[in-house]
Formats: structure tokens, sequence, C-alpha cells
């Protein structure tokens, strides 16, 4: 099977399964190592990591970034890709076209704008682009999976019934999984598996645990920027330790320089 191909069984099941994401190649191999089945790229975590805010990157860029991702490792990776190369259909599709080429099992494309002042597209227009980048998919020689994603949640519109609305027509419109992130509570969850055919992915937050998304109808967790946060946030405690206190007991939960060194040698060879 190719990437594509594995990558897409993983949805059937039983349960959920983890699509964690890195944010650049050492934790996409260091990920793959522990065991999971596939990786996801994180718009926001890249960004982060070069210093810029989520969406600061460039189209062309994180293309890049995808195809180093996805050549550093066995396993699939699907890519956060945000709105796509554009606005339009046709920049839909040649989203997924690019994804293709840069080696990635899947990627996503959102109805997000981009825009704080109109954060949404228009419903016709989101369905038009989703329609456009399924028909890019299908067309591919290779097996590809290709994610639509439902942003209300994210900025400040939680509308379950628009959102609802616009994952059955983009289901419809021709996307294998479909994604609402954002959703809070597992009620919600439930509601939105149980309104469409395809598998959903849901974003994992705290007080989710796998068992009951996975109960609720989930087929598929991940994790956004959350891994990327949970870095930084060990950086802010490590240096908040040494700033107020002088000391660095910090380094006692830290993954054993050996460990990553045999790793990354094992890779390289």
């Amino acid at each position: 099977m190719d990437k594509g191909e594995t990558f897409r069984k993983l949805h059937d099941g039983p349960g959920a399964f983890l699509i964690p994401n890195p944010w650049d190649v050492g934790t996409a191999k260091f990920l793959s190592s522990l065991g999971f089945k596939a990786l996801a790229t994180t718009s926001a975590g890249f960004a982060f990591s070069r210093g810029l805010p989520d969406g600061g990157v460039t189209f062309d860029a994180m293309i890049e970034h995808c195809r180093e991702l996805s050549g550093a490792v066995a396993i699939p990776v699907s890519a956060d890709l945000e709105k796509g190369k554009g606005d339009s259909p046709d920049d839909a599709a040649e989203t997924i076209r690019r994804a293709a080429a840069a080696g990635l099992a899947g990627c996503s494309i959102e109805d997000a704008t981009g825009d704080p002042a109109k954060p949404i597209y228009d419903f016709s227009l989101a369905v038009e682009r989703v329609a456009a980048a399924a028909e890019a998919a299908r067309a591919l020689k290779h097996d590809f999976v290709f994610t639509a994603r439902a942003e209300n949640f994210l900025w400040e519109r939680p509308d379950m019934d628009d959102t609802i609305r616009r994952l059955q027509a983009f289901e419809k419109a021709g996307a294998n999984v479909l994604y609402a992130p954002g959703l809070s509570t597992i009620e919600n969850v439930r509601t939105v598996c149980s309104s469409v055919g395809r598998p959903v992915n849901v974003l994992a937050i705290a007080g989710f645990d796998l068992a009951s998304l996975s109960q609720a109808g989930v087929r598929r967790v991940s994790l956004g920027s959350k891994l990327t946060t949970a870095a930084f946030g060990a950086v802010e405690a490590a240096a908040n330790e040494m700033l107020s206190q002088g000391t660095f007991e910090f380094a006692r939960q830290a993954t054993p320089f050996s460990r990553l060194q045999a790793l990354f040698s094992e890779a390289r060879g």
C-alpha cells in the first residue's frame, strides 16, 4: 500500500486513532519512533517555531515544510494547509495537487478566510472550494485523504447548526474526512459524528479522552498546536526555575541526550 492508502485504512476503525502534530523534522522522527501510525503538520506550531504568528507562513514555505516532513518518516503525513493556496475553487484544487506532489498522504483545507473582518467564507464559496479540492484529489494517480474543515468554533461563531450544515455539504461535495475544530463537549462531538456519514476528526483538548471520543463516533484525533505549546511551556517552566531559584531540576524530566543522539544517528544512517 502507498502512504495514502495506508492513511485511509486507519480511518476504518474500530475506534479513533491518534495523529499527533510535529513541528519540525526532529519531532516528526521522534514521534514516529514512539509508535504512532501517522502524523499531521501544524500550521501554528511551524509558524511559532519560526517566530511567526499562526497564519504568518506563506503557502510555498508551508509546502516545502510538508515536503521535508513527509520525506523524513516512513509513516503517512497529512498537512494542515489552512485555507490553501488562495480563495478560489481553482486555488483549492491546486492546493491538493501541490500537497500530493510534496509526498503527503492527505491534507486539510478550511473555510476560514484569514481575514478577521470576515473570518468564514460564505457557504456557497466554501462548498465550491471543497468540491474542487475533492475532484482534484480523485484525479490523482495515488490515494489521497482530503479533510474539509468548518472553522466556526475557532472564530467565536459557536453555531452548531451552521457547522453541521457545512460539514454535511462538504461530505456531499466529496470530502473524505470532516473536521470542526474547537468543539468543547462530548455532546457536541457526538452530535457532529451522528450528523455525517464520513470519518470525523476531532481536536483534542484537556478533558477529552480517546475512549470517550471513540464512543462518540470519532475516527481521528489530532492535537493541533498543543504539543508545540506544551514544549514552549516546558521551556518556560525551566526558565522560570533558573531565574527564580537558580536550580536546574527541570533537567530530570528531559529526554536523555543519549536517546535522541541514538535515534537521529540511526535515522541519518
